[in-house]
């Protein structure tokens, strides 16, 4: 299946699931680029540069890769079998293959992790949103310390953060209302070439500064000098949330896919996407603060202090040319966001439509009004009301801390057991092998991927995270 096909896929037989016909997925591209865009996140463009470039560069690369193959992908197929089989919500998913046992809760799981999610996660993204607006209007100019005070102003005002956060989830609301293929795929297929093409042009652009090679070295130098059973470790826990393993993201979209879909090239296409954007990240940040002798860190302070900082440095004998890369680079963090935001609406939005029978429109506001309740708490948290903490934790910390740490891993390995060990061996032959059309190769290594090494694998991280190992 090739990612630049627009051949229509021939409608699956969805259930009629209280009264309505489910949607599906109208294209093998719209499939791709809107999973795809479901993994493609922040954590793309701020995180996976910089675990690169500080844990071996090309090193750490190729060890991500190999847990992409180990973890990523089986993980990816499991979710893609569950969904597609049932052709329903996560929740009633589950619940149809398990026979009414206890497994739907993995399905519920996973759509309070993802709602959780989408609250603070469009906290950040309305700074994105913000930094925008400010691109455009010309605020963010500045020395160092302006640059920097400009970003503790904003997010310590209790108003402006929360509403550019709200606006997120609204912006994001009026895709999903429209549907799976006139919202959620016409959406992807606008967003997701827009976001590789910003791409593109700011790497090059970076690329062409002086001293940009160093920041190339950087990135991708293998330096195995630097590999631990910590960095390992960390490669799994990047290549385990990069691919949005445990949120029932994958399960609820797999719902949409026809049963001529092949789930092992679509993870695999969706698997190389993801890692491409997110080297190609690392290429666009690391030349240009190398350039001009800034090593840059990780976290929102790389996106909202350093990098506004690297740019009019790099670009100062050019500053239409500053002024222009930095409305495209906070424009690519905006889809970015947007192409994640949307995936994580939709769960709980297919839930309460089938299980509820509510229209879409009102089980799209249902979510809508959670996650605005969550962001709004969340964004106060680390702003004008830092009080609002649990466990010692900011709430916005908190529930970054309980989804990461917690819930996503728990959600990923219940996939797994589910899977390799509760359904039938039938069922996931049929799914794999799409009833026998497809000669299904892999299966073999398949299900000893998803039986034994991903639970050891999630286990590891599980315990890394929690500082055992």
């Amino acid at each position: 299946m090739s990612v630049n096909s627009h051949k229509t896929c021939s409608d699956p037989q969805p259930p009629n699931l209280g009264g309505k016909i489910r949607g599906s997925f109208g294209s093998k591209m719209g499939i791709v680029l809107a999973t795809a865009g479901s993994a493609v996140g922040l954590g793309n463009v701020w995180r996976f540069p910089y675990t690169a470039g500080e844990n071996g560069g090309a090193a750490f690369i190729l060890i991500y890769i190999g847990c992409i193959l180990l973890l990523g992908i089986p993980g990816m197929v499991s979710e893609f079998i569950v969904g597609r089989h049932a052709q329903a919500n996560a929740a009633k998913a589950y619940d149809v293959l398990s026979n009414g046992h206890p497994w739907k809760f993995v399905g519920y799981l996973g759509i309070l992790t993802s709602t959780i999610i989408l609250g603070f996660y469009a906290v950040v993204a309305g700074w994105c949103l913000q930094y925008l607006w400010a691109s455009i209007a010309g605020q963010i100019s500045g020395d160092a310390e302006y640059v920097k005070n400009y970003f503790v102003s904003f997010s310590s005002d209790p108003l402006k953060p929360t509403l550019w956060g709200v606006a997120f989830i609204l912006i994001t609301h009026f895709v999903i209302v429209r549907g799976v293929r006139h919202g959620i795929e016409k959406a992807s297929k606008l967003l997701m070439p827009i976001l590789f093409i910003l791409l593109l042009i700011l790497v090059i652009a970076s690329c062409m500064l002086p001293g940009a090679i160093g920041g190339v070295r950087f990135l991708l130098h293998p330096d195995f000098s630097k590999l631990s059973s910590s960095v390992m470790l960390e490669a799994l826990g990047q290549a385990f949330f990069s691919l949005s393993l445990g949120t029932a993201c994958l399960c609820t979209y797999a719902s949409y896919f026809s049963k001529d879909t092949n789930l092992l090239r679509s993870a695999s296409q969706i698997a190389i996407i993801d890692t491409l954007i997110a080297i190609l990240s690392g290429l666009m940040i690391f030349p240009a603060a190398f350039s001009v002798g800034v090593n840059p860190d990780s976290g929102p302070s790389l996106i909202f202090i350093t990098l506004p900082n690297v740019f009019q440095q790099a670009f100062a004998a050019m500053p239409v040319v500053g002024y222009i890369v930095s409305i495209m680079f906070y424009a690519l963090l905006v889809f970015a966001a947007m192409t994640s935001t949307i995936s994580m609406h939709e769960i709980g939005t297919a839930f309460f439509t089938e299980e509820f029978e509510l229209k879409r429109k009102n089980s799209a506001w249902v979510i809508t009004i959670v996650a605005g309740i969550i962001c709004v708490c969340c964004s106060l948290s680390v702003g004008a009301y830092e009080g609002l903490k649990v466990m010692g934790f900011s709430l916005m910390d908190f529930c970054d801390h309980l989804t990461a740490n917690f819930l996503l891993p728990i959600g990923a390995m219940l996939a797994c057991l589910f899977v390799g060990w509760y359904i039938p061996q039938k069922v996931v032959r049929d799914e794999f092998t799409n009833g026998g059309t497809l000669k299904g190769r892999f299966l073999a290594v398949y299900l000893f991927a998803v039986r034994i090494v991903c639970p050891i694998c999630i286990s590891l991280i599980f315990l890394h995270q929690l500082g055992v190992v």
